[in-house]
């Protein structure tokens, strides 16, 4: 007989994984709703070049972690190994910078695959949500963008966020750090790992964030983003960060932060979780500033600023801090029925159910207790004895499981009692 598992990298998510999941989104797209952000859906799949080009060839994502095919037509088409790529070319396709007042401020949600390690929380398919804001012209958007993710990880219940940020300027500014850096490096990449002679080439920023030990005691003594960034640069890094001090968001500028994607400029970010050990458990997303990627894909020249979460990233680590609120199954009433009474209760059900009232009932015979049992593992919070006295009189036993107090209601008053 066969014994099928799900692929590596994947995982099946029910009742408590499910139910959590489902509450982090909600308090995500809330909260994005609440800074007028309107939703947006795009494709799990698209060409590959889409992705090669917008997150840049020097990039993990692209050289390590795609899950990319040929179809029936031969063409080149890639499983979305993040979302931001797809929300542009859908405000390209749609021309949507020129039927909207800009910024247009987007959120969306949905799967993404990544060819990675299989971690705690970390998935090859994952549920990520995000935000896009295009047609950034100031700090100000900037920095809403980083206060309104802040406010995320804080409503959700993470009690030690450390922001970091670091600004990685404007072109002219990248253009004379890579310079230094291949300038320093480049009497040490020969004994650097194969990822950063790979970057050396191709993007040396990149090297910052290799995770090989002895590769990053080389970095720690590297040329410093801050030391050359412009004017403008500086300026515009010095308002956000002054916009953060006003809004009380605690923040620590690291200057080897510069992200995992090419399309980056200027401010960058990444939210990290501290344990009450004071543990740096890394980072539950992050995001930052581009000024190219809407025209690297076909559209005009418009800024944009965004951030992403991995949500099961979010739901394993709140597991562990907060195992006390982990959801499981709720009803507001479970149906015990007794004797000949189905027919009964499932319109009973029905009319409550038409009333946004949570409930369930078994078809299958079973003795009182038992039924009190199934009950009780729903968490319901009252039961309605159904039985044949009760559909004559058409008088329903409301039983409340948690003080046990019992009375007998007519079906309209029980919906107004439980509503």
């Amino acid at each position: 007989m066969a014994n099928y598992q799900p692929q590596r990298g994947t995982y099946d998510a029910f009742y408590g994984d499910a139910l959590n999941i489902e509450k982090i989104t909600k308090v995500l797209k809330d909260i994005a709703s609440s800074y007028a952000y309107y939703p947006i859906h795009t494709p799990i799949y698209e060409s590959t070049e889409l992705f090669t080009r917008s997150a840049g060839e020097s990039s993990d994502i692209v050289t390590k972690e795609m899950f990319d095919f040929l179809d029936k037509g031969g063409r080149h088409i890639s499983l979305r190994p993040e979302v931001t790529a797809g929300v542009m070319r859908a405000i390209v396709t749609n021309k949507l910078y020129a039927t909207k007042d800009l910024p247009l401020k987007l959120q969306y949600f949905g799967p993404a695959f990544r060819y990675d390690r299989p971690q705690a929380g970390r998935y090859r398919q994952f549920n990520q949500f995000g935000v896009e804001q295009v047609g950034v012209t100031n700090a100000y958007e900037d920095a809403e963008t980083i206060i309104m993710g802040y406010d995320c990880l804080k409503k959700l219940g993470f009690p030690h966020i450390i922001l970091k940020i670091n600004s990685i300027g404007d072109l002219e500014s990248r253009a004379n750090y890579k310079e230094a850096l291949k300038e320093y490096f480049k009497d040490k990449i020969d004994n650097m790992c194969a990822d950063c002679k790979h970057r050396f080439e191709t993007n040396p920023l990149r090297i910052l964030d290799c995770k090989v030990p002895s590769d990053q005691e080389l970095v720690k003594d590297a040329p410093k983003m801050g030391n050359y960034l412009n004017e403008a640069s500086q300026t515009r890094f010095d308002e956000v960060l002054s916009i953060l001090d006003k809004a009380g968001v605690e923040y620590e500028v690291d200057p080897t932060l510069v992200r995992g994607l090419d399309y980056y400029s200027h401010v960058v970010f990444e939210f990290h979780f501290i344990s009450n050990e004071g543990t740096n458990l890394g980072a539950l997303g992050g995001g930052g500033h581009y000024d190219n990627l809407l025209k690297e894909v076909g559209g005009p020249k418009l800024s944009s600023v965004g951030f992403a979460f991995g949500i099961e990233r979010l739901n394993s680590l709140l597991k562990e801090i907060s195992p006390d609120t982990y959801e499981v199954e709720k009803l507001d009433a479970y149906l015990v029925t007794l004797g000949e009474v189905k027919e009964k209760a499932f319109e009973i059900a029905t009319q409550l159910r038409r009333n946004n009232i949570d409930v369930d009932m078994g078809f299958a015979s079973k003795s009182m207790k038992a039924q009190i049992k199934i009950a009780l593992r729903k968490n319901a919070k009252y039961i309605v004895i159904i039985g044949e006295d009760e559909v004559k009189n058409d008088l329903y036993q409301l039983k409340n499981l948690e003080t046990q107090e019992q009375v007998s209601l007519n079906v309209e008053q029980i919906i107004n009692k439980l509503k």
